[in-house]
């Protein structure tokens, strides 16, 4: 009690003091503006966790009503394994592949995907990842490049008027022209055993290096001269390595190593007043390039800025400087499965993967996107003869033991079986 009373006392004369200065109805004020604030940062909170709940239960309920439709779609229209036959031409899009870290280079695959979800044929989340429906190109084409018989594989929904569908999502330039069932293990780029491409170009092309350009639309190919380009086109046959027909591969890579089946060109033909030929190439499989710099080496031999020996010393160990003519005229014609024709295509209930019946609609395709983009490009912008004047800059004697840096070198792009040119 001795204690506590001094403890009474200070506080009693503390209080007189607060009311003498009028510090006590401050206190009162500020003991009670405390409280009301506490109060309603207790109703925010509150309010804060309904509304998060609420949210959580709207997401929630919305998840469960797009899982329901996705099952009910899945009831209606179960997946299938399918090989969709594309034609499309290239100008304006970077190539095939999609490339999501890139997403402001449109390719070929992005309106196709963009096609694929809008018509219902894959669920929208699949869209970001399209290995969930095993897709898989058959051929990897480079930016420009064109094809009048690309196919991809996939799991799609067959729904009602499937190719009709896709197509009302997808520019003119691009069609899905066939569709046929496979089996659940098809892969379009592990199947593939050939692939044929063809490449436009202006006969001016193989004129003498001494021809006068200016005037394209008056040169025409002599019958000699379109025998020695086959003569040369058909040394390409067979095996060989074509390390330099390509970007960073060694001599000694084995992936180098392609197999050639055909190679020529076929006569020449008047488009808009100007002398045109298509050459054709079929092999096994074809890095990035190749093809552009196999018909690149033959020209600049034709011309007379190299000797024809130099064929010969691109297969070798030694680094050769092969031009590589351009993209423009290229175009993925169509694509081969015989082995699996010859597993499947006669079971009953599998369809050989041959399109007879869509072949007048792929020449429609050609005649009306293609050959008309190649042929106006050509006379307008004239890329080949702007090409064939950067020729005499090329070096074709001078030859370099190959060098590589493992530290440095970077992995080129074009795989074993993995066509991209």
């Amino acid at each position: 009690m001795v204690k506590i009373r001094p403890l009474l006392s200070a506080l009693v004369n503390q209080r007189q003091t607060l009311v003498r200065n009028g510090g006590f109805s401050r206190f009162l004020c500020t003991m009670t503006e405390a409280a009301r604030d506490e109060q309603t940062a207790k109703q925010l909170k509150r309010a804060n966790e309904e509304n998060e709940d609420s949210t959580e239960k709207v997401q929630a309920a919305k998840r469960i009503k797009a899982e329901g439709e996705h099952t009910e779609d899945e009831k209606k229209y179960p997946k299938k394994k399918v090989v969709l036959l594309m034609a499309y031409c290239g100008k304006g899009y970077y190539g095939m592949q999609r490339n999501p870290s890139a997403s402001q280079f449109r390719t070929i695959e992005d309106d196709l995907v963009t096609a694929l979800i809008k018509s219902g044929c894959i669920p929208e989340n699949h869209g970001e990842d399209m290995k969930k429906t095993s897709f898989q190109r058959c051929a990897r084409t480079d930016k420009g490049v064109s094809a009048a018989g690309q196919v991809v594989s996939l799991k799609v929904r067959m729904i009602e008027d499937v190719m009709e569908k896709i197509n009302e999502h997808l520019p003119p330039q691009i069609r899905v022209l066939g569709l046929k069932r496979v089996t659940q293990s098809f892969n379009s780029k592990n199947n593939c055993d050939a692939r044929t491409y063809c490449y436009m170009l202006p006969t001016v092309a193989f004129s003498p290096k001494d021809y006068d350009t200016g005037n394209i639309a008056a040169f025409r190919l002599e019958p000699e001269t379109l025998q020695r380009v086959n003569r040369l086109f058909s040394l390409y046959k067979g095996t060989h390595n074509f390390h330099n027909f390509t970007s960073q591969k060694a001599p000694n890579d084995p992936s180098a190593r392609r197999y050639i089946t055909e190679m020529s060109c076929g006569e020449p033909f008047i488009r808009s007043n100007t002398e045109f030929a298509v050459i054709t190439v079929r092999g096994q499989s074809f890095m990035m390039h190749q093809i552009r710099k196999m018909i690149g080496l033959v020209i600049a031999v034709i011309k007379g800025y190299a000797k024809e020996d130099v064929m010969e010393r691109s297969w070798g160990q030694e680094k050769v400087d092969v031009p590589k003519a351009p993209g423009l005229g290229l175009v993925l014609e169509r694509v081969h499965f015989d082995r699996y024709n010859k597993r499947f295509g006669g079971d009953g209930l599998h369809e050989r993967l041959e399109w007879e019946r869509e072949e007048e609609a792929i020449q429609a395709f050609k005649e009306a996107h293609i050959y008309p983009t190649i042929v106006e490009t050509e006379c307008q912008e004239g890329a080949m003869v702007s090409w064939m004047a950067t020729l005499p800059i090329h070096d074709f004697e001078a030859t370099a033991v190959y060098t590589r840096d493992n530290k440095n070198q970077k992995q080129d792009n074009a795989d074993v079986g993995n066509d991209s040119d």
